[in-house]
């Protein structure tokens, strides 16, 4: 084993110990940011319902970003906006000196109508390729951002106990890739002054409230986007000899594509997915349309099982539509990388994890195949990164059947909000004072 790898072994199991005796025994600045969290409560609530009832797209983020700039302004932090577009940054420093730590929330809604029966639900309606379409937070951004906006308050008030700097990153459009709003942020130096060593970051999901959890190594997939054009001959509806159908031969591609991950990858490796998340074409019963279009995403894990899904897909919808008489226009595009979470960071927020979520309410978890901006942060950082998952489905509702994210139907319950403050707010106080690893 390689020195510093025996070192940095050596010192985990220290920080280990004696972290784990602090989550047994919580000491005055941690029970200080849990009384504050508490307090503050209501004030977060109000926030995330102002964001669910006035949600905004990826790039869109204008009013988010307002609320946040004039939060972070109001605590007396140096704050920076319009980072990557609509990112805004804001920076506290410690009275002490010390390492430097990121904690980021994304701010954008996505293109769905809130069916959920909620007191703030949105009544936002936009276009959205072409189709009206409402527009909600259904996967928690609302969520994140407040809890994010109740760390740096709860932080700000401490300042004269902080050894360091806190830098919260405040992330437009990650439901926007391959773009997305990090690799923006990072060219616009969101990291760099002051420079980040490690960052935090943290989502909300279904599951049992106030369930926290996290794993070493890799924790979210790949996630990459593809739209296929498949081009036929219009013909009428009648007489399909005629022409060329490219909705029977998209039809065919999409079906074609499940026996990609079923038959022709090694699952037992690592995971993979496709879906086909839109299918259009055609305008009226008895005409078959010139073309149809799809677009969907890819979820991977390996590299290697990567290239090669993109390279089966490209071959199957060509040949498929070649064999109809069609063509088939294939465009793959690559977007979040793999989120990795840092082992050394994960040993050594566990305790600290434990101690915020209670008796019996933090789990290892299993890898998801969801894909998350959050990977470009943490591969950018030299400590690494760490990604918490948080609980938040209404205890009156059985989390194993309730709506998952990006559902029409998610709900996220207030009570989980002042959770996820102490969780930010715990794990950025305990890597500064434990500083920075060699």
């Amino acid at each position: 084993m390689h020195i510093r790898h025996r070192l940095a072994a050596v010192a985990a199991a220290f920080i280990a110990c004696s972290a784990a005796a602090r989550a047994q025994r919580p000491d005055a600045l941690l029970a200080e940011i849990d009384k504050r969290a508490t307090a503050i409560a209501a004030k977060v609530t109000d926030w995330r319902h102002d964001i669910h009832q006035n949600p905004e797209l990826s790039f869109q983020e204008v009013r988010t970003a307002k609320l946040v700039a004039a939060h972070l302004k109001s605590l007396g932090l140096q704050v920076r906006t319009g980072v990557g577009g609509n990112g805004v940054v804001g920076i506290l420093k410690g009275d002490k000196p010390g390492p430097v730590v990121g904690l980021r929330a994304d701010m954008d809604a996505l293109p769905v109508v809130e069916l959920a029966d909620v007191a703030y639900k949105s009544a936002v309606k936009t276009k959205y390729n072409g189709v009206e379409t409402g527009v909600m937070h259904a996967c928690g951004h609302d969520m994140h951002t407040a809890m994010l906006m109740g760390a740096a308050e709860v932080l700000a008030g401490l300042k004269s106990q902080i050894s360091g700097t806190v830098v919260f990153l405040f992330q437009p459009a990650e439901e926007g890739p391959p773009v997305g709003g990090a690799g923006p942020m990072i060219k616009d130096g969101a990291l760099d002054d002051p420079k980040v060593d490690a960052v935090f970051g943290l989502h909300v999901g279904t599951g049992q409230l106030g369930m926290v959890s996290s794993r070493p190594g890799g924790t979210t997939a790949a996630a990459d986007g593809f739209r296929i054009i498949v081009h036929g001959k219009q013909t009428h509806g009648a007489f399909p000899a005629g022409g060329v159908d490219p909705i029977v031969v998209g039809s065919q591609i999409v079906l074609a594509f499940q026996t990609i991950i079923s038959r022709q990858v090694n699952l037992s490796t690592a995971p993979a997915v496709i879906t086909v998340g839109a299918f259009q074409g055609g305008l009226r019963e008895n005409i078959i349309p010139d073309s149809v279009w799809m677009i969907g995403t890819v979820r991977t894990y390996d590299e290697q099982m990567r290239v090669s899904i993109h390279e089966r897909m490209k071959r199957t919808a060509e040949d498929i539509a070649h064999s109809a008489g069609a063509t088939a226009q294939v465009e793959i595009t690559r977007g979040y990388d793999v989120t990795q979470n840092d082992s050394l960071l994960m040993n050594r927020m566990t305790p600290v994890l434990q101690r915020v979520a209670g008796q019996g309410k933090f789990m290892v978890s299993q890898p998801s195949s969801a894909g998350e901006d959050f990977s470009r942060f943490a591969a950018r950082v030299p400590q690494g990164g760490l990604f918490v998952s948080l609980g938040v489905t209404p205890e009156n509702m059985d989390w194993k059947t309730a709506a998952s994210n990006h559902s029409p139907l998610f709900v996220g319950d207030d009570k989980a909000l002042p959770i996820g403050v102490r969780i930010m707010s715990n794990m950025a106080v305990e890597f500064l004072r434990q500083g920075r690893v060699q």
